[in-house]
C-alpha cells in the first residue's frame, strides 16, 4: 500500500478511540478542513483500511449468554499456499470471530463464540479438528474479559488500605 499521509493516520487514531465522532469534530480536533477529513475517510474506506465501524460491548452486562474460546491450533502448512488456505477455511465458519497467525508453540489462534460450552466443543471436534492439516488443538475458555481494544470494562476501586511500614 502507498505511504499513508499524516492526516489519514491521525483520522484513524481518532476514529479508533471513538468511531462516532463527526467529520466536523474530527476536522476541529485535527485543525483541518472538514472536506479534507471526509475525503480522507472515503479513501480509507475505499482502500479497506477502515473495514468496519463497530461498538465494543461488555456482554457481561447484557442478558445474553455467550461463551468465547481461544483455540491454539497447530497445523501443517499447505504446499504453495502456506497457512493462507487453512486460515481461510477456518475463518469462513460463522462461529469464528478472529484468526491470527502466531509465532511460538502453535500456528493459529482462533477465537470462537458459541451459546454454550457444548456448542464450542462440537465446533472443535466436528469442524476444526477434522481438517486434514490440523495436527492439534488446545481450547481455552474465556472466563472474564477485563479489557478489549484499550477499553477497560469494569471500573476499578481505589486501594484505600493504609500503608504499613516495618
Amino acid at each position: 500500500m502507498k505511504e499513508m499521509n499524516e492526516l489519514k493516520r491521525k483520522v484513524l487514531e481518532l476514529l479508533k478511540e471513538d468511531a462516532r465522532r463527526s467529520t466536523a469534530l474530527l476536522a476541529t480536533l485535527l485543525g483541518a478542513e472538514e472536506e479534507d477529513v471526509k475525503t480522507a475517510i472515503g479513501q480509507l474506506e475505499k482502500d479497506h483500511v477502515i473495514v468496519k465501524y463497530a461498538a465494543v460491548v461488555n456482554w457481561d452486562k447484557v442478558d445474553d449468554e455467550k461463551v468465547t474460546a481461544l483455540i491454539e491450533v497447530q497445523i501443517t502448512p499447505e504446499r504453495g499456499r502456506g497457512f493462507e488456505g487453512i486460515a481461510e477455511r477456518i475463518y469462513l465458519y460463522p462461529q469464528v470471530k478472529s484468526v491470527y497467525l502466531m509465532s511460538g508453540a502453535y500456528d493459529l489462534l482462533v477465537e470462537v463464540e458459541g451459546r454454550n460450552l457444548r456448542e464450542v466443543a462440537n465446533f472443535v471436534s466436528e469442524k476444526l479438528s477434522p481438517i486434514d492439516s490440523v495436527l492439534s488443538t488446545k481450547t481455552n475458555f474465556t472466563l472474564k474479559k477485563y479489557k478489549q481494544d484499550g477499553i477497560i470494562f469494569e471500573e476499578h476501586e481505589e486501594d484505600n488500605r493504609l500503608m504499613i511500614s516495618p
